[in-house]
């Protein structure tokens, strides 16, 4: 991962900033006054600031533009799971990100149980893409992850069974031959099982480091 004053300039680059009402001077600020975080730690907007529907459209590969699938008009409803407690700051750092390919196989049902017993918290969509935009080769061919941190709750409570995941599109059916290689904001059962899904994960989410 890049330092964290390198990651501020790509998203100041990216114009993340102005998606989150923010200034550049803020974004430079916060990543200076985290610059005690452990190395590796991914710098991130609040998902309320810049949802994943903005910051989607950002993600490049081999030249294409990211995107949401088509039948996932809902993705910025995809909210953190009970128990995630997000940092009350619009910038935070997450420590220690995994891909999570050794979960590879795993259901999202299997898997966050596994996650939470291992004291690593599953990352939000969100925060997948904030990690893709700074390192786009944590997104490769038949090694992609899900970020079953974001989850859609029905009207009376229960949990959408479809759980966000980023890969890389094979330009099939609705997503359109133009897209062949670009990377891909979708989602998956819970219950179902995927040989090249990981489970991306991170250890701790803070405000900042003095």
């Amino acid at each position: 991962m890049p330092p964290l004053a390198a990651q501020a300039e790509r998203l100041i680059g990216l114009g993340v900033p102005a998606i989150a009402g923010l200034s550049a001077a803020e974004v430079r600020a916060f990543a200076g006054s985290a610059a005690a975080a452990p190395a590796g730690a991914l710098l991130a907007v609040h998902p309320e600031r810049a949802p994943a529907s903005a910051l989607a459209p950002l993600l490049r590969r081999e030249g294409k533009e990211g995107f949401v699938v088509t039948d996932m008009t809902d993705v910025d409803l995809f909210t953190p799971l009970d128990g995630i407690d997000l940092p009350d700051s619009p910038l935070y750092v997450l420590a220690d990100v995994d891909r999570g390919d050794a979960m590879a196989n795993w259901s999202p049902d299997e898997a966050l149980p596994a996650l939470t017993a291992a004291d690593r918290t599953p990352l939000l969509l969100t925060e997948g893409i904030h990690w893709v935009l700074q390192e786009p080769a944590a997104l490769a061919r038949n090694h992609c992850f899900m970020t079953i941190g974001s989850r859609l709750r029905k009207p009376k409570g229960a949990l959408d069974a479809r759980t966000p995941a980023l890969w890389i599109s094979n330009g099939t059916g609705r997503d359109g031959r133009e897209r062949r290689n670009a990377p891909k904001v979708g989602w998956c059962w819970a219950g179902n099982r995927h040989t090249w899904l990981g489970f991306a994960s991170a250890t701790a989410r803070e405000a900042g480091v003095s």
